[in-house]
């Protein structure tokens, strides 16, 4: 046993992975009885399942933990009810006939980047003193146990069944290491347009997957022509994020031309102008992250000192309403429970951040998708031939994991879903044609409330942070 680890190895080759096996400490048994009921409706040969996470930890100290660090691994992955519930080899020992498999977070190339998960337990464990921890991954692993050998088919099946295709992977074997084995690209490496035109942006286009149309493609080639200067590869993805439709909406507020004649007015402003003849009671409207109408003088608790741990005390003043609400329509359909649970805390983040800062009161949540198909309940206007796309979840999986993200994230917050609605179409008209949300709508609002000095942001100032 070495009495010390605080040497650190630089090159990531010296680093080593440690695991640790944590067996079900029995609150997540409604979560694993569904995961089991779903297995065997499309494998009825199952004859039983086991479970385990396994922590998978980059140690880059020269030396393995000592007992201490150990202690206090084993503590950080435990359930503080029980004991002895982690170990360093896996708890599920498979049989000749067993099927153990490996699920985690998807990696576009080996385990090249660290997930949020594992930033919040590297900073845990840093807090605790673990300085050689500098990343923590988490697995899932299942022992499936049949009567008779598996085969290739019901092995696809089950993974099918257990993960996430487009969040999650599967991995044939324990992680043995997070280096990536290839050396970085500079990041200021250029495109060269002024010596190749725009087919040197294609190429990064296509390469770098900055998803440029046409129009993108000769605008940016004309204005670095124009500039005399090439881009690096850290200008083209910012130009690819924040000019993109999502932050710019090019659409929205561009100009509209309909049978050729150009509109008055883009549909932005055919929105702000209904502010003409409603109600003159807005506090924000069309400035901010959300919107706030008039408010009243209320009673509130509020920390005595905000700066440091404090005793409430009551106080009142002006509260306005504040009230927000977006889409996350295509993420929903690619993975239902996170694209729905990122919805809501975008959202939650607007509310946050409106004016000098507001508070989260509830949230509402909607969902439109096509028909359900729900096993054993079959309805005569849903057409089993329907196909769908096959990088979208089913509707029934939206329904159910959509709302599951939604609720959850809201969960973390303190914030319910107080009210919502659920809607369901798929038909084929008499002549034909198809009606259906095949890509499925997740609408998240919010109501928050905020003091009426905190209304207006202050202006930036050179060195504030």
């Amino acid at each position: 046993e070495s009495n010390s680890s605080s040497q650190q190895g630089t090159p990531a080759e010296m680093s080593s992975v440690l695991h640790f096996y944590v067996r079900p400490s029995g609150h997540e048994g409604a979560a694993y009885g569904h995961t089991r009921r779903k297995l065997q409706g499309k494998l009825p040969e199952l004859q039983g399942v086991k479970t385990e996470l396994c922590y998978n930890v980059n140690w880059t100290a020269k030396s393995l933990p000592n007992a201490e660090e150990m202690k206090k691994l084993t503590w950080l992955f435990g359930c503080p009810l029980l004991q002895d519930d982690v170990a360093e080899e896996s708890w599920l020992l498979p049989g000749s006939s067993d099927l153990l498999l490996e699920v985690g977070p998807r990696q576009v190339s080996q385990l090249n980047f660290s997930t949020p998960a594992s930033t919040n337990i590297v900073s845990v464990c840093l807090a605790v003193g673990l300085g050689a921890v500098d990343r923590v991954e988490t697995t899932r692993r299942y022992l499936l146990s049949f009567a008779h050998p598996t085969s290739a088919e019901m092995e696809a099946i089950a993974l099918a069944t257990l993960h996430d295709r487009m969040t999650e992977q599967h991995f044939p074997r324990p992680i043995q290491s997070f280096s990536i084995g290839c050396i970085p690209g500079p990041l200021d490496s250029p495109i060269n347009i002024l010596a190749e035109g725009r087919p040197a942006l294609e190429k990064a286009n296509q390469e770098l997957g900055l998803a440029l149309d046409s129009w993108d493609l000769d605008f940016y080639t004309k204005r670095f022509h124009e500039l005399q200067r090439n881009p690096s590869t850290v200008e083209a993805f910012d130009l690819a994020q924040s000019n993109s439709e999502h932050s710019r909406h090019w659409f929205f507020k561009g100009q509209l031309h309909v049978d050729g004649q150009e509109l008055a007015q883009s549909l932005f402003e055919s929105i702000m102008s209904t502010q003409a003849s409603s109600n003159p009671n807005n506090i924000l409207k069309f400035c901010d992250n959300s919107s706030a109408i008039q408010g009243k003088e209320v009673r509130f608790l509020q920390p005595k000192d905000p700066t440091q741990p404090s005793c409430f005390q009551q106080q009142q003043g002006l509260r306005h309403v504040v009230f927000t609400a977006e889409t996350h329509n295509f993420p929903t359909g690619v993975a239902p429970f996170s694209g729905a649970a990122t919805g809501t805390g975008g959202r939650i983040r607007d509310i946050q951040c409106t004016g000098r800062g507001a508070h989260v009161v509830a949230g509402t949540a909607g969902y439109c998708f096509g028909n359900l198909h729900i096993p054993g309940y079959s309805l005569p206007w849903e057409d089993p031939s329907f196909q769908y796309p096959g990088n979208f979840a089913r509707p029934l999986q939206v329904a159910i994991e959509a709302s599951n993200g939604a609720s959850d994230y809201g969960n973390k917050f303190g914030e319910p879903v107080l009210a919502g609605f659920a809607r369901s179409l798929g038909l084929l008209l008499p002549d034909g044609q198809r009606r259906e949300w095949i890509k499925p709508i997740m609408f998240s609002g919010g109501i928050g409330s905020m003091e009426a000095e905190h209304v207006s942001k202050e202006p930036p100032e050179p060195g504030k942070n």
